[in-house]
């Protein structure tokens, strides 16, 4: 079983079991639980059962494994004849976390 979620601006496929990477979450210890309500789509094998814009009564908790930080980015912008070069980097945070249940109201076929 599978399910669309969406966190904030980003939307995920996931399955129980998976770990997944989440934008930063300050207020998520780890070993805590997340709850996702805002879930677009759950299906298992070929059935598919899609919300309008959510699934109603749906519902996907994950267990927070830690916070970390990506690989740096450079952005360098650069202006030709000016001699003007501008260097910088940055790293995004994030929080991962493992899928423990897919939750489905007994009434859908998903």
């Amino acid at each position: 079983m599978y399910a669309i979620i969406r966190d904030g601006s980003h939307q995920f496929r996931v399955e129980e079991g998976q770990t997944v990477r989440f934008a930063y979450r300050a207020d998520a210890e780890p070993g805590s639980t997340l709850e996702f309500d805002q879930v677009l789509a759950v299906g298992e094998g070929a059935e598919l059962n899609v919300g309008a814009p959510v699934v109603e009564g749906a519902s996907v908790t994950a267990k927070v494994k830690g916070h970390g930080k990506d690989k740096k980015i450079i952005v360098y912008r650069y202006i030709r004849r000016k001699n003007h070069h501008k260097k910088q980097g940055h790293r995004q945070k994030f929080t991962e976390a493992v899928v423990q249940k897919i939750a489905v109201p007994t009434g859908d076929n998903a």
